[in-house]
């Protein structure tokens, strides 16, 4: 099948379907006469294996990777628990990070709600957010408060 019939069944694009090609992901064969790229049953099974791959964070070149280790015959099943394991820590804690960006938002949106706008007078620039607490731990240095 070529790259539109692929991504077809996919639920792709084509373009994503050249793009995994370039990367080395997909390896389909070239038609003797005209030179287009085609794809069988087992490069739509890896497309479809690249697709759950990737909605679990695995990156492109972590993909290849485990592609290689099947291609080779080898599992990459504890590669893979091994990748989520050393990440999830780091998405949660990024996820406490953002959560707490929302509060922040959510609570400048509050204070500001009945704040009239302001025009930079040149000893303010925004007064909304002027007027929000700084926080203790980002307090500017003496480089930063001369600038």
């Amino acid at each position: 099948m070529k790259v539109s019939e692929l991504a077809r069944q996919a639920g792709v694009t084509a373009e994503t379907v050249r793009h995994y090609t370039r990367e080395g992901l997909l390896r389909p064969e070239r038609h003797p006469d005209n030179g287009y790229q085609l794809y069988d049953q087992h490069e739509l099974h890896r497309l479809r294996f690249i697709q759950r791959a990737r909605t679990l964070g695995f990156g492109v070149a972590e993909i290849r990777e485990i592609l290689e280790h099947a291609d080779q015959g080898d599992s990459p099943c504890p590669m893979v628990r091994d990748l989520l394991a050393e990440r999830l820590p780091r998405i949660r804690e990024r996820i406490a990070e953002l959560e707490a960006l929302a509060e922040r938002m959510e609570r400048a949106l509050d204070a500001w709600a009945e704040m009239p706008d302001g025009t930079p007078d040149g000893h303010s620039l925004c007064r909304l957010i002027e007027s929000f607490p700084a926080p203790l731990d980002s307090a500017p240095d003496a480089g930063e408060e001369a600038r």
